[in-house]
């Protein structure tokens, strides 16, 4: 059986593939109520890591964790990278582990209860703008589940397939593309998506890895404190994480008609004028705008190609999201009617085996390598693989060098590193480990070894390395 899964900052929904049908996969709580998403928490239970919504049960705990996704954003993040849970830690590994296992749950009793014995197979999304090292962790976790994922795709570009699958009509030939603003809980991507038929090709990606739906919450809190003069008080995690949930389920109830918002501090009540939170928010919101600027090219839709702005991603439930973009773009702007479904249900179009869905995905980052020269004295960043070259790079020389160090990384609007690798260069080097060759002062050689190195990024951008020595029998694989 087929279904896509987006894992979300805050929220996790799945859609399953059957016939041409893409439902939603309900899950359970713990008291038999059925929800439409599993909430992206962990907690310690003793020492157990427990999940979703028997992790919700230990909400007001100093081991329940919310957002523990935007980790994984993190520019050096590892599996054994540590995340603190109240008292103690448990590596990103671990976490994404258990979190997977029991999504996987879930799926297993939702095909038991069709009565299917079919293997599981999965389509997961990503933020577009996720590191090699986020989209290799997500994978290795949900495959170490007993499950095949047969890939990765952009959140957006998983959203376009929704589109087209239910408003293929606004489609035409002067307007054949459509730009797909998806604010979650955590992250901000955009993309420009040309439309042809089934076929879909990403033209362009912005983004914003650590801004979403979770820094509202932090917004309509602190205004709540400061309404009561409690702005420079001290909290406990905890107190502190009752206050932020409390922020955030007044926001998603806020309609187009709210006037006041009530949040419970402690024993009192706060009122907030929903026109104070919707100004304190707006300058995060005309980051997003600033943020699809280079998708647009202008002011207005009116000289472009572009059918419509499609709003997906729950925290575009928001009444100010849409109020702010109609009001700059006019009658183009078309919120899903499922905004949190709508990027798993064009992930379960793309698991789909028969819906001959295309995609045509662009790499969001460039891949690079700051190698050492003259000696190790200067050290250079050399672009390998852009957004317009092609995926795989190649390059032959000879080394000039004892010892090579290449530390390869994704560039965007920041450097994260993918691998540092040491590369002995020498017969009497060659034996040494990695951390022998750090304590090897670099030095030139004359005529060095001819050295291949392979980088190529796959269709779901995960990069792999291989450097081959074959004069010295080396051949290094990341």
């Amino acid at each position: 059986m087929h279904f896509g899964i987006d894992f979300g900052t805050t929220r996790t929904v799945i859609a399953a593939s059957d016939r041409g049908n893409y439902p939603v996969v309900p899950s359970e709580d713990r008291h038999g109520d059925s929800h439409d998403y599993i909430p992206s928490v962990i907690a310690i239970s003793g020492e157990e890591l427990v999940c979703g919504w028997d992790a919700m049960e230990l909400r007001g705990t100093p081991g329940f964790t919310r957002s523990f996704k935007r980790a994984l954003s993190g520019q050096q993040v590892t599996s054994a990278t540590p995340v603190r849970l109240g008292t103690t830690t448990r590596t990103v590994g671990e976490i994404l582990e258990a979190f997977a296992q029991y999504v996987v749950s879930h799926l297993r009793r939702f095909q038991k209860d069709l009565a299917d014995t079919s293997p599981i197979e999965v389509v997961l999304g990503v933020p577009a703008h996720s590191h090699h090292a986020q989209r290799l962790l997500t994978m290795a976790a949900f495959s170490r589940t007993g499950i095949t994922v047969q890939g990765l795709i952009n959140e957006p570009s998983a959203a376009a397939f929704e589109y087209t699958h239910r408003h293929a009509r606004t489609l035409n030939s002067k307007r054949k593309s459509i730009l797909v603003y998806d604010l979650g809980g955590g992250t901000f991507d955009a993309s420009l998506v040309a439309i042809d038929g089934v076929g879909h090709t990403i033209v362009n990606t912005v983004g914003r890895p650590r801004l979403g739906g979770d820094d509202l919450d932090v917004i309509l809190a602190d205004l709540a404190l400061a309404s009561l003069g409690r702005s420079s008080d001290a909290f406990s995690a905890t107190a502190r994480t009752r206050l932020v949930d409390e922020a955030r389920s007044a926001k998603e109830a806020l309609v187009p008609q709210s006037r006041r918002i009530v949040i419970a501090v402690g024993d009192d009540d706060v009122t907030i004028p929903v026109k104070d939170f919707y100004a304190a928010a707006t300058p995060l919101i005309d980051e997003t705008l600033t943020a699809i600027e280079p998708l647009i090219g202008s002011d207005s839709l009116r000289d472009t190609d572009i059918a419509g702005i499609y709003l997906v991603g729950g925290t575009t439930s928001l009444p100010l999201i849409s109020q702010t973009l109609r009001k700059k773009f006019g009658r183009r702007v078309h919120r899903s009617p499922l905004p949190s479904a709508s990027t798993a249900v064009g992930l379960a179009i793309a698991a789909d085996p028969d819906s001959d869905y295309a995609l045509h995905d662009t790499l969001s980052r460039s891949i690079g390598v700051f190698r050492e020269w003259d000696a190790g004295s200067e050290v250079s960043l050399d672009p390998l693989i852009t957004p317009s070259t092609p995926r795989t790079a190649t390059r032959i020389y000879r080394a000039a060098h004892n010892v090579g160090w290449f530390r390869y990384g994704e560039i965007g609007d920041d450097f994260s590193l993918i691998a540092e690798i040491g590369v002995p260069f020498t017969a009497e080097l060659s034996h040494l480990s990695e951390d022998e060759l750090r304590t090897v002062p670099v030095t030139r050689v004359t005529e060095g070894p001819l050295v291949h190195e392979e980088v190529t990024v796959d269709d779901d951008g995960i990069v792999s390395i291989a450097i081959d020595v074959d004069e010295l029998g080396i051949h290094l694989r990341r």
